[in-house]
């Protein structure tokens, strides 16, 4: 291989003279020509830019992915410009074992159907998951990281070719004060002039790529709209999937307790709303304008214990006219009775009244 040893000398020779007029200025035996006033701002604005869109770029990374090695993996994929492998998010794996676990247990049982059930809806789970990751990936984290190894690449080196065209003008402004002869001054005076000119050309294009950190901002912007877009689908999904879920279990449950009481003794509450009126020889109107559950239940005097207020979490829709709806933030009046199923509570709310589940209420003292 052949070297330019004219060509290298003069690099060494450059080097070694910027680093001395680095190393005075430092020191303070040497002066140093200032930046503009905006241009000084742009940069200062600009390393905020570039250190705090690192540190939302690595944390958000760790929110999507808490698993360190798995971030390293995908760190490797990415430089090696390869496809990550699919790869199964914990929901879908608990899903997974859920149903493995059903099929041994016995899907009849009610312990596997349930398992079948909490499985199927965690693997829905999972997939919303799956969904967020992909989106956060394209729209924001992608976004950020060309910024990074793009954009800031660029400036990063005009600013450093600033700074070595601000080094070479104070080493010609140094020499013209030390030349003493009128040609020495005239070489002098024809290298400041140029150094000036190239100074002053490279600060135009290192303030107009500093400038552009606004439409960086505005990019940015937009990417941070689509990753909160993305979190609130995927919470709207994960909080769908879970009152779909409390709706099932209690069906199973409701289903369980029901043969449960079956086998055993009559459920006094179910009993009592569907027994009617008590006192032998008492009829209901066909053309009384109440539920005729409600009607049975007001005329029907159970022991009621510890009356309470209470606050509707959820929508609920009753299943049958035992059964109360309700509506999420209303309040109703709530109570017990002896042999009742401790999942459930009578609500009352004006003349209405009815069996409602415990998970959809807030207990008020």
């Amino acid at each position: 291989m052949d070297f330019n040893v004219k060509k290298l000398a003069s690099g060494a020779g450059v080097f070694f003279t910027r680093a001395v007029q680095f190393t005075e200025e430092k020191l303070g035996q040497a002066e140093k020509t200032e930046l503009d006033p905006h241009l000084e701002n742009l940069i200062t604005r600009a390393d905020c830019t570039k250190n705090w869109t690192e540190k939302i770029l690595r944390q958000t990374e760790v929110l999507l992915q808490p698993n360190p090695s798995a971030r390293i993996e995908e760190f490797i994929y990415d430089k090696l410009d390869k496809k990550l492998p699919s790869r199964t998010t914990n929901a879908e794996l608990l899903g997974q074992y859920m149903l493995e676990a059903a099929n041994e247990f016995g899907s009849g049982t009610p312990y596997g159907s349930t398992l079948i059930t909490v499985g199927e809806y965690q693997k829905r789970l999972g997939g919303a998951e799956r969904e967020l990751l992909q989106t956060s990936a394209a729209t924001f984290l992608t976004p950020l990281r060309n910024f990074l190894e793009g954009d800031w690449r660029t400036i990063s080196k005009e600013r450093r070719l600033l700074e070595n065209r601000r080094l070479d003008l104070d080493i010609c402004k140094a020499r013209l004060k030390k030349a003493k002869q009128a040609e020495a001054k005239a070489a002098a005076e024809h290298e400041l002039r140029v150094a000036q000119t190239e100074f002053d050309r490279q600060a135009e294009v290192t303030r107009l790529l500093l400038e552009g950190i606004s439409s960086t901002h505005l990019n940015h912007l937009r990417c941070l709209q689509d990753f909160a877009e993305a979190q609130a689908t995927y919470y709207a999904q994960c909080h769908h999937y879970m009152q779909d879920l409390q709706r099932e279990l209690n069906k199973c449950a409701n289903a369980v307790s029901a043969l449960h009481t079956t086998a055993v003794c009559p459920d006094p509450v179910s009993s009592a709303f569907l027994s009617g009126p008590s006192s032998p020889g008492a009829t209901v109107s066909s053309s009384s304008s109440q539920k005729p559950s409600t009607l049975a239940m007001e005329q029907t005097q159970l022991p009621v214990t510890g009356t309470r207020k209470a606050k509707v979490l959820y929508d609920y829709d009753a299943h049958d006219a035992n059964e109360l709806s309700l509506l999420a933030d209303e309040l109703i009046t709530v109570y017990t009775v002896p042999g009742m199923d401790p999942d459930w509570l009578i609500g009352e709310r004006g003349n209405e009244k009815g069996k409602v589940p415990v998970t959809y209420l807030e207990l008020l003292s």
